[in-house]
């Protein structure tokens, strides 16, 4: 371990992983390492034993829920937007050899105190029961005009500089009502407040055109995707992506310090008396807790359950967005159900996840109304997790350090965070226009 490298990435968390895997792709010499002896970090997969130790304490599940190799049970759930820049990462790393997906059944919404499906074309918008006979054709004219904006083509902007109009101006001009607006920003923009209206609207209009490109991507029901066995899969990809490059892996490294000089710069890590040096480290906000700062909480249920969530035209997995605005909170209320169709329950069984930003202290009342739609349930888990955020000058010390998972069920927020932290490692953008498969055959 006594050796230099330009980056030791610490923590095999989603984004870590994913780090390690673009900067060995670039040519970085890295050493990546965890105190644990699994993948994943916070993110990581668990078996059904494992998810029995964790939330109860004792070592083994019932046996009437099957199976537990059966069982996956993402501990950050997230589904990923079919046309969205983890896709692209993947594509653009070949990550995708590693790794089989499938379509997400349902996008769902939570209006008026029901459960509607999310209309995201003019087609869709005029079939929905959200929507009053003549709030569809509004909102028909409103998707027509997403669909054909074009940044470059002043004609399809309808006079309008989207840099300048706000959301709630350009929503304005359409008539639209506060349920349409409200499904909108959250359901298919995947906003996660209401801070949007006030803000340029060309953001909301592009992660509109974001859903509906996705949705026709996969030609499925949802513009969701997620891979088979779940998200433990991931880490792992990107962790051979890094093998294969010639990054360094050590798991089960217990108490990874990370070493300054006098001016206050990364100079290495050191794990069982050995000093590995680096220019740089990458890691969770766990392993530097003196360079973070909390931000918040999140409030998670997680059930097993032996159905679809109802309402749902018996999806198989499924997202239901729950607007903050319909339960007076500050932020929304996720519900994520994947099942046997993605191999991460025996047959028969369902995993769900009811998450948002804890508002008090007490998850079971606060999750309620997302727990309410799930039906009966075979078991439930409440848990609440902190999270942080970097306070530190990365161009002081040379330390790069993510942001906590929010409570999002959808991957939009974490692979933002991972290509701004690219961007401040590397000092440039990553192109996900390139196909490095395509390169690397071209070479070949």
């Amino acid at each position: 371990m006594d050796e230099e490298y330009e980056v030791i990435v610490l923590g095999t968390g989603l984004k870590e992983c994913i780090l390690s895997g673009l900067l060995s792709v670039d040519g970085v010499k890295v050493l990546h390492m965890d105190r644990n002896d699994y993948y994943g970090g916070e993110s990581t997969s668990l078996n059904l034993n494992q998810l029995w130790k964790k939330f109860r304490g004792e070592e083994k599940a019932p046996e009437h829920l099957g199976a537990s190799r059966d069982y996956n049970v993402d501990m950050m759930p997230k589904f990923m937007m079919g046309n969205g820049k983890l896709v692209r990462t993947l594509i653009h790393t070949d990550v995708t050899k590693y790794l089989s997906f499938k379509a997400v059944d349902g996008s769902y919404v939570f209006v008026k105190g029901k459960v509607q499906k999310v209309p995201a074309t003019p087609m869709e918008a005029l079939k929905s029961p959200l929507m009053g006979i003549f709030e569809k054709r509004r909102a028909g004219k409103f998707f027509s005009f997403v669909q054909e904006y074009d940044e470059k083509d002043p004609k399809t902007h309808n006079g309008m500089d989207l840099t300048r109009v706000t959301t709630k101006e350009l929503i304005a001009k359409f008539g639209l009502d506060d349920n349409t607006i409200d499904f909108i920003g959250h359901a298919v923009a995947l906003h996660t407040n209401d801070q949007h209206l006030h803000q340029p609207a060309f953001d909301t209009v592009m992660r509109m055109k974001l859903y509906a490109e996705s949705l026709a991507r996969f030609q499925g029901t949802s513009p969701y995707i997620y891979p088979l066995y779940g998200l433990g899969e991931l880490p792992q990809a990107f962790a051979r992506l890094s093998a294969v490059y010639g990054g360094t892996y050590m798991l089960n490294k217990p108490e990874c310090k990370v070493e300054f000089d006098e001016e206050g710069k990364v100079t290495g890590v050191t794990s069982e008396g050995e000093t590995a040096k680096c220019k740089k480290v990458v890691c969770d906000p766990s392993y530097l807790p003196n360079k973070v700062r909390k931000i918040g909480r999140v409030a998670r249920a997680i059930a097993i359950m032996s159905h679809p969530i109802p309402n749902t035209n018996d999806s198989h997995s499924v997202q239901v967005i729950i607007p903050q605005k319909q339960l007076a909170r500050k932020s929304d209320m996720y519900v994520f159900c994947c099942s046997y169709s993605h191999n991460v329950a025996p047959k028969g069984k369902f995993i769900a996840f009811v998450s948002t930003d804890a508002e008090t202290d007490n998850p079971q009342t606060e999750l309620k109304p997302g727990t309410d739609l799930l039906g009966p349930v075979d078991e439930i888990f409440f848990d609440m997790y902190d999270r942080y955020e970097p306070v530190n000058e990365p161009a002081l010390d040379n330390c790069f350090i993510s942001t906590s998972y929010d409570a999002t069920t959808h991957f939009e927020t974490t692979v933002a965070d991972v290509l701004n932290m690219y961007t401040l490692i590397t000092g440039k953008q990553l192109d996900l226009s390139v196909d490095l498969s395509a390169a690397s055959a071209a070479e070949e």
